[in-house]
């Protein structure tokens, strides 16, 4: 499934289906829940199963409450009493990864929605609007633990199979480089490697591993859009440590020929002329197209900016002109988006009617 079908569907479910979410490792299944989470605008707690012992989940004997009360109780940890108080997303991360003790306590959470007891003797319940959310490694190529049918018939199970355009649309409001996006959208086959295919202990590149390169190459000021057209000492040897070779041999080659880069700014202020415009091919357009929706996100724009704008993708036309709108229109920054409606809305919906077949 890919990651807008999950989106749309997940937000939707009732609160007390949970769900379970399996791929290789590096999908993203952890920023699936968080995304999960921050579109129903509840906290996001993210449980890892694969480093706790029993006690971190089903909790510790409270000595001094049972002589009290005559019942045994236990201090449950902190993150679950949370979900029992308020509304939250909990992610049960690594599930077939964790100890077969800690398992039975997960999936007691799941099937029953409840740990422990009070001194009164019952169970204490989840909050009736917290959603559980469970994520495993799925394949030969790990050393987990099975779920049985009986159990997987209690959540409602997606095999994700994140597209590259799936992570383009998420790299472009994560603060990923905009040369880095344009990588993945020339080069594909490089975002993910099946584990299966390639030998054990091999590094490979995944959704994951491609954030923390572009990450740490901004740490160390290696930004790849600043340092395009050069091949800096070291980029490769740190791209092997992420990616694996043969995905850093092709990101270092295609960093070094990348000569024409286009900021946002550029754009902005008018700088690129219609010739240089019309020059760039279509993967460095929708590079820049993917900044100017970036930089939309948190600035303004004046009427000489959304000028400028606007001449830069009348000069680009058809699909990518609908594609900015389209970009645009999804982050509801409404200033920004009446601004531009005013400029090339006519041109745009002249374009879709003409796509469609719609025009006399």
């Amino acid at each position: 499934m890919d990651i807008k079908t999950f989106k749309t569907l997940a937000s939707k479910l009732p609160p007390h289906i949970a769900v379970l979410m399996r791929g290789p490792t590096g999908v993203g299944k952890s920023h699936m829940g968080k995304a999960l989470a921050d579109s129903l605008e509840l906290p996001f707690l993210d449980v890892r199963g694969s480093t706790m012992d029993e006690s971190q989940v089903s909790g510790i004997p409270d000595f001094e409450t049972s002589k009290t009360s005559g019942v045994a109780t236990f201090c449950l940890p902190s993150w679950y009493v949370r979900a029992c108080r308020e509304p939250v997303v909990l992610m049960l991360d690594e599930l077939n990864r964790s100890m077969p003790q800690v398992m039975q306590s997960f999936f007691q959470i799941v099937l029953d929605r409840e740990l422990g007891n009070n001194v009164d003797g019952q169970p204490i319940r989840l909050h009736p609007e917290t959603r559980v959310i469970a994520a495993i490694n799925h394949g030969s190529e790990y050393d987990v633990n099975d779920m049985d049918p009986a159990l997987l018939r209690r959540f409602w199970v997606v095999d994700l199979d994140p597209s590259a355009s799936d992570w383009i649309d998420w790299a472009s409001v994560n603060d990923i480089d905009p040369l880095t996006i344009d990588f993945i959208r020339q080069h594909p086959e490089h975002l993910r490697v099946d584990p299966g295919s390639v030998d054990p202990g091999s590094v490979i590149p995944t959704p994951a591993s491609w954030h923390r390169l572009d990450e740490s190459l901004r740490h160390m000021g290696i930004v790849p859009s600043e340092i395009a057209g050069s091949r800096p000492d070291g980029m490769y040897a740190l791209a092997t440590g992420f990616v694996g070779t043969e995905a850093s041999i092709a990101y270092t080659e295609f960093v070094s020929r990348y000569e024409r880069v286009i900021s946002a700014e550029d754009v902005l202020s008018g700088k690129i002329d219609e010739a240089r415009t019309k020059d760039l091919q279509a993967s460095e357009a929708l590079a820049v197209i993917d900044k100017l929706v970036n930089y939309n996100l948190e600035n303004t724009w004046t009427k000489k900016e959304a000028k400028h704008i606007s001449t830069f993708i009348k000069a680009r036309g058809g699909e990518q002109m609908v594609y900015f709108w389209n970009a645009l229109s999804k982050s509801q920054q409404l200033p920004n988006i009446q601004a531009i409606h005013k400029e090339i809305g006519s041109e745009v919906v002249k374009i879709v009617r003409e796509a469609r077949g719609l025009n006399s």
